[in-house]
């Protein structure tokens, strides 16, 4: 599934992505290289950025 369709981003992308860098949806599009193109994806981006960011706490929490 896409993300960003202007800018041909994968979910899995996106979300691998959101766990090598910090910052909101914006910063993670400039660490794939892209920039919004028309904005209609940054809700769900943001989401997503929010779920691998739990996922990420509970894997530290898990651990410690």
């Amino acid at each position: 599934m896409y993300v960003c369709i202007c800018n041909a981003i994968r979910e899995k992308d996106f979300r691998a992505a959101a766990r090598r860098y910090a910052g909101n949806a914006e910063a993670i599009y400039a660490a794939l290289g892209h920039t919004p193109q028309c904005r209609q994806c940054l809700d769900e981006a943001e989401e997503i950025i929010s779920e691998e960011a739990t996922e990420v706490g509970m894997a530290i929490a898990a651990a410690a």
